[in-house]
């Protein structure tokens, strides 16, 4: 959730005890709002009260506003977006329990830290079920560090497990109601947010796209989003592996064969061209495909026919062709083994899909995605949730087999974990141990090495995001920069 209007912002020489309204304590800064750590909204009958919270969300990085009722504050929530709301439980003129029912019917996702001076189970309880995502005493000084650090954790994990909330409701409804199928691609980072759009404008086109990247980043699930955005949604989807068509069937498969073109063709057969005509094939792991095919399938491209194994006669075929590869194809055609004019061919429109280790911000939605899917898959209902630990753990782990090893690896979780959270201690323990190097900022040292001091700023910027799963404000603090000057280095680095 994003504010994308200024909120009011009356004289605050006119603000007295009397008329403790809605307002915000000052202008949201421009490095504020472009941090997007969101706004706050304090609910607080007792002034002095308010006004230590006001400043201590202050000194934390946030922009409060502050209510001095729950009626005051439901009605501000019908015009602002908050990420959080602070409440007492003792309000003015209504229950604090009663307000946060209220208010999470305005907003189901919206995350409720409650602070009381009776903290007491019952009230942890009633409090949880009607939606708060936290519980705290009332008896912090904002002056102490430590109690300060504490309250800072305590918002930052109750807004994470709102917008994760959020997030997997989001994808669920829009993956049944088949709106728009690019929104049940999980995603949070920008890298993948930017490949997206991409996506979005060239899909109702007939260009032929290219998608690149590693193996298992998801290659095949963004070129059907392609097809079922194009106009040829209810045609036919086929996806082709070429990698794993043996050399001396694959003219057959993809082109077809005429009855009796060779040893035990007994029969007429379609080829995945005209099997897909009026659809989208998808031609997965293009560079395997053997170099006399290759000019072949280039006919196709540019011609609209293919000619079957045994025959002399051209098919005219109306099919849009998607590529993908994970190797590099520029290489190949260095070493002779692609054609180039091929190549030019089918990146008309390129597409590279980041691996998941640049992308960290990804990770935790879809490891909640597989933990409630494979939870449910292999009848293990009581999986729900996953220790901070060990999701501190996955982020830092490379995956280098992607999205495809990670599902791979929180399905086993769910099948061998005890349960019913994942904790540190069930992951494997190369997940731990790559962990631990992240961690030992000594066993990086030799990697430096020849690195100029530009890169080196880079990389040490990038893994320490990486590390505390894109917190700015803990990466500066790591970093012993001020949040302003990590903003102007992500910019300048291009690190989102």
């Amino acid at each position: 959730m994003s504010l994308t209007e200024t909120d009011p912002t009356p004289d605050q020489s006119a603000r007295s005890e009397t008329s403790r309204s809605l307002v915000p304590r000052r202008e949201p800064t421009e490095v504020e709002d472009r941090r997007g750590k969101g706004y706050v909204l304090v609910v607080d009958s007792d002034a002095t009260r308010a006004d230590g919270t006001f400043y201590a969300l202050e000194k934390l990085g946030y922009v409060a506003h502050l209510a001095p009722s729950g009626e005051d504050a439901l009605e501000f929530l019908t015009k602002n977006p908050y990420v959080l709301i602070l409440t007492e439980v003792e309000l003015q003129g209504m229950d604090g329990l009663e307000f946060i029912s209220r208010a999470r019917e305005l907003n189901p996702f919206l995350a409720v830290v409650v602070l009381t001076n009776d903290a007491t189970v019952q009230i942890a309880v009633r409090a949880m079920k009607l939606g708060a995502a936290d519980v705290l005493p009332r008896d912090f000084n904002v002056d102490c560090l430590e109690n300060l650090e504490e309250l800072r954790v305590r918002v930052r994990d109750a807004i994470r497990a709102s917008r994760l909330e959020e997030s997997l409701h989001w994808q669920l409804r829009h993956r049944r109601s088949g709106e728009d199928p690019f929104d049940t691609i999980i995603r949070r980072s920008d890298g993948m947010e930017e490949v997206i759009e991409k996506c979005r404008r060239v899909a109702p086109s007939e260009a032929t796209i290219l998608i690149t990247g590693e193996s298992g980043t998801g290659k095949e699930i963004l070129a059907k989003a392609i097809h079922e955005f194009s106009p040829r949604k209810n045609q036919r989807f086929v996806p082709i592996n070429c990698a794993a068509l043996a050399p001396q069937v694959i003219e057959s498969e993809l082109f077809g064969h005429e009855k009796g073109a060779f040893t035990g063709a007994s029969m007429l057969r379609k080829g995945f061209f005209e099997h897909s005509n009026g659809g989208t094939i998808f031609l997965d792991e293009v560079g395997d495909i053997p170099l006399d095919i290759q000019v072949k399938l280039l006919r196709v491209l540019e011609n609209r026919e293919i000619i079957r194994v045994g025959s002399n006669t051209p098919i005219e075929v109306d099919v849009r062709v998607v590529s993908a590869t994970h190797r590099d194809l520029e290489k190949l055609i260095e070493e002779g083994r692609f054609r180039e004019d091929l190549f030019y061919r089918l990146k008309v429109v390129p597409i590279e899909i980041p691996p998941l280790r640049k992308r960290p911000m990804d990770i935790p939605p879809l490891v909640y995605h597989f933990l409630h899917y494979f939870a449910e898959y292999h009848h293990r209902p009581h999986f729900t949730n996953i220790e901070r630990e060990a999701l501190a753990a996955l982020v830092s782990h490379p995956w280098k087999g992607n999205i495809r090893e990670l599902k791979h690896a929180i399905e086993s979780l769910v099948v061998i974990a005890p349960g019913p959270e994942i904790t540190r201690e069930d992951l494997p323990e190369s997940v731990r141990q790559s962990q631990r190097r992240t961690d030992d900022s000594g066993d990086a040292v030799g990697g430096l090495v020849g690195m100029a001091i530009r890169d080196v700023e880079k990389e040490l910027i990038r893994h320490t995001l990486t590390r505390v799963s894109g917190n700015r404000q803990e990466a500066a603090r790591i970093l012993g920069i001020g949040e302003r000057t990590l903003y102007r280095k992500l910019k300048t680095y291009e690190l989102g």
